[in-house]
């Protein structure tokens, strides 16, 4: 692992300081003396949390784990800091997250860039795969999980910079509680929602999760609703078995908003509410049903087994008129409408033995997943008769005020259609060891069965590929008191060339061996008391098999691209002091291009890799009903594409919150965001598709518990 100096120095130094902080301020000691609690191991809880806070996770191993337990960098979004800052979209949950860079997906999808590997497709609900590229509602999720680095253990193919988990609310036997929420913004924009949970007894529950939504903000045409459910069952079947099942429909539409162009390598100035599509053209909807299942049973206190299935059917249409380039005079718009209809069904098996012998704790995982995915897609470009061609230039200034008018547009022609059929088994194994009080090791390696056929229905050019990889995870831990980890990790992944969402071979790309993502991690853990936790590590992320030109015969493709990222992360989340509740993160990556690929030459940065981010929020209660909270987001200035022509300047975004109780059951808050009004741009597509990030706004919410 060849980190720099500086990177050493900075995770050395950061603990140092840290720790010093921490035994000097008065809050901290006094959390610091409270963190002496019983060193006997605590009862695990599946995803346990306090405040900010979570404690244990199941998605980074497939068992009941303490976060610190855990050889991996682990960020971990619940649903209490959510509710706190009024967050509505899954993008403004990782825009607090060290290490991940928001996309702006085109104005229809989730996209990120985490530790520089940008993805549409790794993203998971409950460990398993949600690969569609849509916008993920929030609505009910009790916590968002970010596991970083190479995942291919635990996920199967892709993950290499790492994977969004969603875990859903799930029905809980014998307690009955719910509460309704409103909440309405000030461009408009509102929202009802409602998590009722009924219990029969003990043994049986079930739980419903809706919500209405509809958007607005500050851009020009800007508008959407979204409409989603989320019933679920639980019951005990006898005392060791449990019976979970669940079903979401998720209908969204909103207008397909790709921003601005940029001008001089920045975004152009004096449009930033313009847009740049057309009324009634740009749109984009989804329809989503999911049915899942899962039977859980323990044998005896020692051996227990789950099993998962989940059957998915996506709808998913989006067109969209956008800026293609642009002068201080013209611009140029391009078009084009996609539609993809896909079926993922998903099946996994757990098997979990818990046993020990002496001063030896072992927990033993095997497991195996089968997947099948179906998709249809066609694509179309648009057209303008008056202009007889497929792009057209106008006056720019007639987008800022709003006066631009765009000919009829028409999309007469599928340029690109294809079918393609993915099926995937692996199975794996995994060792959790224990060597007394000190040392734990977490290893593990997967096997993967992936075969994609796809057929180009254009000219029904019929391609097939078989990948068979292994994928390894080891880690080391050591503790020194059962309050610190320090952990040093190795892992790996793999992504077939189709892409994440699996694109059409072709005669290359079908005789083309996958990517490789290989990640060395150091880091440390520190329980600084029960609801208090600090974390910080160092990682270097090689991407290599990526595509490139033959250097002696241009026409042939050879895998002898690379990338390579390397960075720092570090956190601090929980209760300060019994009032007081805080996130802080802060996050160091640099991501270059080693060996020319197909993109761009060696030597190129990363795109959309941002060198520094921070994020804070922080709640403080004066009262039992009455408390305020404050936020702070920077990033500083990242290329907006691979081309490294076009810079999102740097941003600091401050927010604000107050909070009151008016009853037992009765709570309002009022979140500013935006505070001082700041202008900005969070992200882009590629150059001339840049977002711009909403001004001062203010949004109220009363919520109702029964």
């Amino acid at each position: 692992m060849t980190l720099s100096k500086a990177t050493y120095s900075l995770l050395i130094s950061s603990s140092a300081i840290g720790a010093a902080m921490m035994a000097a301020t008065p809050a901290f000691a006094a959390v610091s003396a409270a963190a002496n609690y019983d060193d006997a191991e605590p009862i695990i809880v599946t995803g346990k949390t306090d405040g900010y806070v979570t404690k244990e996770t199941v998605s980074a191993t497939k068992t009941n784990t303490a976060v610190k337990d855990v050889p991996q960098s682990i960020t971990v979004f619940n649903e209490e800091q959510i509710e706190d800052q009024a967050i509505q979209e899954l993008g403004d949950v990782l825009r607090y997250v060290p290490g991940v860079s928001v996309g702006q997906g085109e104005g229809h999808r989730d996209q990120i860039t985490l530790r520089g590997q940008n993805t549409t497709a790794d993203f998971f609900v409950d460990g398993l795969r949600d690969d569609i590229q849509y916008f993920r509602p929030i609505y009910n999720v009790e916590r968002v999980e970010v596991l970083k680095g190479p995942n291919a253990m635990i996920f199967g193919r892709g993950g290499g910079g790492g994977v969004v988990n969603r875990v859903i609310k799930t029905p809980q036997e014998g307690d009955s509680f719910g509460d309704a929420t409103l909440s309405v913004d000030s461009f408009g924009a509102f929202s009802i929602s409602t998590d009722a949970n009924f219990a029969s007894g003990e043994n049986e529950a079930v739980r419903f999760n809706g919500i209405y939504e509809e958007f607005n903000n500050h851009r020009d045409e800007y508008n959407g609703r979204r409409i989603a459910v989320n019933p679920s069952y639980a019951a005990h079947l006898g005392e060791s078995t449990r019976l979970l099942l669940a079903y979401e429909f998720v209908h969204d539409r909103r207008v397909t908003d790709r921003g601005i162009p940029s001008l001089n390598n920045e975004p152009i100035d004096g449009y930033y509410d313009a847009f740049f599509g057309e009324e009634g053209v740009n749109d984009t909807t989804l329809k989503m049903h999911n049915f899942k299942a899962r039977l859980e049973h323990e044998f005896n206190d020692n051996v227990e087994v789950n099993i998962t299935s989940q059957y998915t059917d996506y709808d998913k249409f989006y067109r969209n008129v956008y800026a293609r380039s642009a002068t201080a005079t013209t611009v140029e718009l391009d078009s084009y409408d996609n539609g993809t209809k896909r079926q993922n069904f998903v099946t996994q098996a757990n098997l979990i033995w818990n046993s020990n012998i002496g001063a030896l704790d072992h927990i033993l995982l095997v497991g195996a997943e089968y997947g099948n995915q179906q998709s249809v897609s066609e694509r179309s470009n648009g057209y303008w008769p008056s202009t007889n061609s497929t792009r057209l230039t106008l006056p720019i200034s007639g987008f800022a005020t709003g006066t631009a008018t765009l000919p009829e547009i028409l999309f007469p022609t599928v340029t690109s259609a294809s079918d393609s059929d993915a099926e995937f088994f692996g199975a794996y194994v995994q060792s959790q060891l224990k060597f007394g009080d000190l040392v734990e090791l977490v290893g593990g390696v997967r096997y993967d069965r992936f075969e994609l056929s796809t057929v180009n229905r254009i000219n029904n050019f019929a391609a097939s590929r078989n990948d068979d990889k292994f994928s390894p995870r080891i880690g080391l831990i050591v503790k020194p008191t059962q309050q610190i980890s320090l952990y040093s990790s190795y892992a790996k992944s793999f992504l077939p060339q189709s892409g994440d969402q699996f694109s059409v071979l072709d005669a290359s790309t079908s005789s083309l061996a996958p990517e490789s993502f290989t990640n060395y991690e150091l880091g440390m853990k520190w329980d600084i008391a029960s609801d208090l936790a600090f974390t910080a590590a160092i990682y270097q992320l090689d991407r290599t098999n990526t595509r490139a030109s033959d250097p002696l015969n241009p026409a042939l493709i050879v895998l002898t691209g690379e990338t390579r990222t390397k960075g720092f992360e570090t956190q601090l989340s929980g209760n300060i002091t019994p009032n007081w509740q805080a996130s802080l993160a802060y996050s160091y990556q640099e991501g270059e291009i080693r060996s020319t690929t197909t993109s761009a030459p060696a030597g190129r940065l990363l795109a959309q890799l941002p060198k520094h981010q921070f994020a804070a929020w922080t709640r403080y209660d004066v009262s039992d009903n009455f408390g305020f909270g404050l936020g702070l987001t920077h990033q500083s200035s990242q290329f907006a594409s691979i081309s490294n022509t076009t810079k999102l300047p740097s941003y600091t975004r401050v927010d604000a919150a107050l909070y009151h109780d008016l009853s037992e059951d009765v709570q309002v808050q009022l979140n500013v965001e935006n505070l001082f009004d700041a202008e900005y741009f969070p992200s882009a597509h590629n150059d001339n598709n840049i977002s711009t990030g909403e001004p001062f706004n203010v949004r109220a919410t009363i919520k109702f518990g029964f």
